[in-house]
């Protein structure tokens, strides 16, 4: 299929022309004098091989040719119209698609106050979420997969990404409500050393795993994990069986089991942090714009 060659300016000067049918308006509406605009309505008549208008002493029409023209003329030029301005609202950041992957547990806190405000302020944007466990969010950074990541307990050696602090939280003893445990309102965490515990893999958050292991082996024991699973509300769920213990983020209370209790854990120092992640390299404008919008949040929360 052999290209048009149809300049649009040419295209233009042919629309102009067409609605005033005079070549003098047409030129002021086009801010060009006479002379040239008729120069273009004979180079787009040459390429296009017939007469587009018929021109007698005060009066221009259009010929059979130049009425076909017309509708795909304009088409042309709004199709261009539109593309221009939906490239301008994307490379601006106020149109476009961001692809965010989060932790389930965040649900319950920053994600969804943080995806109403972006909505507010950018309507125009398609948000694709996906949500993943920390290790495949970072995988899906590196692989260009998603644009944002909202994790737990971000990696102290990146150097393709970057972290943004969104809040902190301290952490709880998650409990069957039939424990003995579950009838004190604070738990000393040694007294959970004979206790199985349900705790997510390492795999899927290698940070906050050794984080909870740690907070164990500073209390003098190892914990005996009994059950592994890979979201927060299954973990609970477990723990509500009797299957064993868990130690979690704070936020996880707002999950509301039949059968599960929360405490407080002391010592109460340990803190779990929760980043929003990107590639550093990137310049997505909608990136920038949500980053703009974590700033605002408050560091801290429970």
């Amino acid at each position: 299929m052999e290209r048009p060659e149809l300049p649009l300016a040419q295209l233009h000067a042919f629309v102009v022309l067409a609605e005033e049918l005079h070549f003098g308006y047409a030129a002021a509406r086009l801010g060009i004098a006479q002379p040239p605009l008729s120069q273009q309505i004979r180079r787009l008549e040459d390429k296009v091989g017939h007469p587009l208008f018929s021109r007698r002493p005060g009066r221009v029409t259009l010929t059979p040719a130049g009425r076909e023209l017309l509708p795909a003329a304009r088409r042309a030029l709004t199709g261009l119209e539109a593309g221009l301005a939906a490239t301008r609202a994307v490379g601006s950041g106020r149109a476009g698609r961001l692809r965010i992957g989060f932790a389930a547990s965040l649900a319950l806190t920053v994600l969804p106050g943080l995806l109403r405000t972006f909505r507010h302020q950018f309507p125009g944007v398609h948000l694709d979420i996906h949500e993943m466990t920390t290790a495949p969010q970072l995988a899906a950074l590196h692989d260009h997969s998603i644009d944002i990541g909202l994790l737990r307990e971000p990696p102290t050696h990146e150097t393709e990404l970057a972290f943004k602090t969104v809040l902190t939280e301290p952490f709880v003893a998650v409990l069957p409500s039939t424990h003995p445990l579950a009838a004190q309102r604070t738990v000393q965490l040694g007294q959970l050393a004979d206790s199985p515990f349900v705790l997510l893999p390492r795999a899927v958050g290698p940070q906050l795993h050794d984080q909870i292991t740690a907070l164990c082996t500073a209390a003098g024991f190892t914990p005996q994990i009994a059950q592994h699973a890979v979201e927060w509300q299954t973990v609970c769920a477990l723990v509500g069986t009797g299957l064993g213990v868990s130690i979690a983020p704070a936020s996880i209370r707002r999950i509301r089991l039949k059968g599960v209790a929360f405490r407080r854990i002391e010592p109460a120092t340990a803190r779990t942090r929760v980043a929003v992640a990107w590639r550093d390299s990137d310049h997505n404008p909608l990136v920038a714009h949500l980053l703009a919008i974590v700033g605002h949040d408050p560091p801290d929360g429970t």
